[in-house]
């Protein structure tokens, strides 16, 4: 099995006659991570300076949803149907038991995932997410980031805004991110359109106003879960992370400083340090 997201070949599974696309690096011990993607992100997306340490002693999966990135059909519109797909996705590789990752977005999909099918899931990463809308949550400033989500192109100045501070340190993260995910990206297919993103959007308003929202279910989620962010996140605000550790049993927090929604990029060392402590936490009956 190869060592880098970005020199592993693509390869599909069929999902409901539906092609998906999907990576793995890494080694064949232990329970696999399968990670889900961010809004507007394919397989590309996710920076091998986070994802190629994850796999250091571990079988790491990353895939695109449906019509999304290389993967075939339609983009589905909303995260328990994004949720459903990953299901059927990881029990078509035959998997029977899997530490999942989600981020952002995909930390929504993660955690339907989960509530929708605890008996595939033994632990759990949520970065950058929260549990959508409800009492207690706190709503970003809505015109601001669909300013900059619903733009035709991504650009590094969008994406600094978005995802770091806006420091010195900021743009220098998000420039070392957007030159990471570039460099050898399999254009122009692993690019997102506008109109999936526009699709997956309306997901995340529903999220966000807790019509398909996971908060008033989260203190069903019983596995072990880490959940990671900065300590400034316009996109999905912090203290969304905070009243997310504090409605599920057996979760714990971790806030990286001067730091956005894209903090596992701005701090790769610290952040698979930690995850893979507490992936490694898992395998000695949760102690680190």
């Amino acid at each position: 099995m190869t060592a880098s997201l970005h020199t592993a070949e693509n390869q599909h599974v069929e999902v409901d006659g539906v092609q998906l696309a999907y990576r793995e690096i890494g080694t064949d011990t232990g329970v696999p991570l399968v990670m889900v993607s961010r809004f507007r992100a394919s397989i590309d997306d996710w920076d091998p300076a986070v994802v190629d340490r994850l796999a250091t002693d571990r079988r790491v999966i990353v895939f695109d949803n449906t019509g999304i990135g290389f993967s075939e059909g339609d983009v589905q519109p909303t995260v328990r149907k994004m949720a459903e797909v990953a299901i059927s996705f990881v029990e078509a590789l035959g998997l029977t038991e899997v530490d999942l990752l989600g981020f952002s977005l995909g930390g929504f999909v993660t955690q339907r995932f989960t509530l929708t099918r605890p008996d595939l899931v033994r632990s759990v990463v949520l970065v950058g997410t929260g549990g959508g809308g409800g009492e207690g949550a706190v709503a970003p400033d809505r015109e601001k980031l669909m300013s900059l989500m619903a733009r035709p192109e991504p650009s590094v100045e969008a994406l600094q805004a978005l995802f770091f501070s806006s420091d010195a340190a900021g743009h220098e993260a998000a420039q070392t991110y957007w030159d990471n995910i570039y460099s050898s990206r399999r254009r122009p297919e692993s690019d997102v359109s506008l109109d999936a993103a526009k699709v997956q959007l309306g997901a995340l308003g529903a999220f966000a106003a807790g019509d398909d929202s996971t908060l008033p279910e989260a203190d069903r989620i019983q596995q072990p879960v880490l959940i990671v962010n900065g300590d400034n996140d316009i996109m999905v605000p912090t203290p969304n992370s905070f009243l997310l550790s504090q409605k599920i049993p057996n979760a714990q927090l971790i806030v990286y400083p001067n730091s956005g929604h894209g903090s596992l990029f701005q701090y790769p060392e610290a952040f698979t340090r930690d995850v893979l402590g507490f992936l490694r936490a898992q395998e000695n009956d949760g102690l680190r």
